[in-house]
């Protein structure tokens, strides 16, 4: 027989996903529930793009931002929503080794990007109010490309520590994820080698993008607040409130959840717990996101007032 060192240990090639449930007529219900949010999801947050692009009162950096926001809110969805649709109509949900790898590094770089546009918001948020009448100069269209590439660059950072986290795994026991996706904790529990280093390098990167993108807003509008306080008029009040509350309820909802996900002790919740949670801030919060900024924001119904008039006297 060979030694346990000498064995062979890459020869689990597909992966099982457990999903959220066995109970057949909560798979259906489930299905049909999260089909809709899907399907909201990506036609509010296409809308949101298109309206942007197409309406000239919302070439702003605000706009340019939420836009990008949209994008990562699409590809963090659509990274383990269709497969998760899917695992409920199959009896067995296989995923190979390579989609599983691709599915954990897609959904760690869009939402390490999610991360990294709502930091950037947050910061123009802060130049907005705080510093009005160098805001053009400040946030021109260089400088909003600049923060875009640091964002993104966030992005990529992420998926590759833990692409090369994924890839330095050797599985050679049990291949069931008891999970919806190929997440980066169950897939830890799967390997049989030695994983100290690469959870040190993910826990790292994970750990920095956080850290760095919540102290961002935080300072951003400790400022914005200080800036609030000073100003005299009422209504100049209201008005600097309402340009920040649908950032600020996206970031609630973002950050609090994946506060619960990665930085709260383990031993606090259960599995079944982990993906309630799991569902929510990366099936349901994308959906929310353009309902949050549309419903609340006048600019955005006042654009799309304008192009469906438009669309209709054409």
């Amino acid at each position: 027989m060979d030694s346990p060192g000498k064995r062979n240990h890459t020869v689990v090639t597909e992966f099982i996903l457990l999903g959220l449930t066995d109970d057949p007529v909560l798979q259906i219900i489930l299905f049909i529930f999260i089909l809709c949010i899907y399907l909201v999801t990506l036609l509010g947050n296409v809308s949101t793009i298109a309206l942007i692009r197409i309406s000239s009162q919302l070439h702003h950096p605000m706009y340019l931002f939420l836009s990008h926001l949209a994008f990562a809110d699409m590809g963090y969805s659509s990274s383990v929503t269709p497969n998760m649709l899917v695992n409920f109509l199959v009896e067995t949900n296989t995923i190979s080794y390579l989609g599983c790898g691709i599915q954990l590094g897609s959904g760690a770089f869009f939402g390490a990007l999610e991360c990294g546009v709502l930091a950037v918001m947050a910061y123009d948020r802060f130049m907005a109010i705080c510093n009005p009448l160098i805001y053009s100069t400040k946030m021109s269209t260089q400088v909003c490309v600049q923060l875009l590439v640091v964002a993104y660059t966030g992005g990529f950072l992420d998926v590759l520590s833990h692409t090369i986290s994924f890839f330095s795994f050797h599985f050679c026991g049990p291949n069931q994820v008891n999970h919806f996706f190929c997440d980066f904790a169950p897939l830890v529990e799967l390997s049989c080698s030695d994983v100290g280093l690469p959870i040190v390098l993910s826990s790292i990167t994970v750990g920095f993008l956080i850290a760095v993108t919540m102290c961002v807003i935080a300072i951003s509008y400790i400022y914005i607040l200080i800036t609030i306080l000073r100003m005299r008029s009422t209504e100049g009040r209201q008005k600097a409130f309402s340009t920040c509350t649908s950032h600020l309820t996206a970031v609630t909802l973002f950050y609090g959840t994946i506060t619960f996900i990665y930085v709260m002790p383990k031993s606090n919740y259960t599995t079944d717990q982990n993906k309630v949670v799991s569902v929510f801030y990366m099936v349901v919060i994308p959906m929310l996101n353009p309902l949050i900024y549309s419903l609340r924001n006048n600019e955005i119904k006042g654009a799309l007032r304008r192009e469906l008039a438009r669309k209709m006297y054409s």
